[in-house]
């Protein structure tokens, strides 16, 4: 099993509107490494979902629901989406709490979220994961 972080602006999808849909195809990722990283995930991966914007928090858990498939939004290109299933809510868990968590914990410090935060589909380490959810 791998970790992700999956960010969106709640005001174009949130993690309310993923709990009442139950699922979604995580789509519209116009990023080569995002894209790249959406191509590593696997059906059962576990992923944060981040409120990016004035909010910058993790609200959520999701579960990695398929296997990646083209992206039915792409009207050109190669781009890729996955579906994403609600999992548990989370925190909110923000952007200053895993940064002051860094200063304890040296795993966090070369996080992708505190390091190149407008990424939009970032991996996250076992050790990341376990750090964040405990917060």
């Amino acid at each position: 099993m791998r970790y992700w972080l999956l960010k969106t602006e709640p005001g174009a999808y949130s993690w309310d509107d993923l709990v009442r849909d139950g699922e979604t195809d995580w789509t519209g990722v116009r990023n080569f490494q995002a894209r790249n990283n959406i191509r590593a995930m696997a059906k059962g991966d576990l992923a944060f979902v981040y409120h990016s914007g004035d909010e910058k928090a993790i609200v959520g858990v999701a579960k990695i629901a398929s296997a990646p498939h083209p992206d039915p939004t792409a009207k050109e290109g190669d781009w890729n989406s996955v579906n994403v299933a609600k999992g548990k809510p989370l925190g909110p868990v923000t952007l200053g709490d895993v940064k002051a968590a860094a200063k304890k914990h040296s795993a966090l410090r070369t996080m992708v979220l505190i390091n190149n935060s407008r990424l939009s589909v970032q991996p996250v380490t076992e050790e990341e994961w376990r750090i964040i959810s405990a917060l």
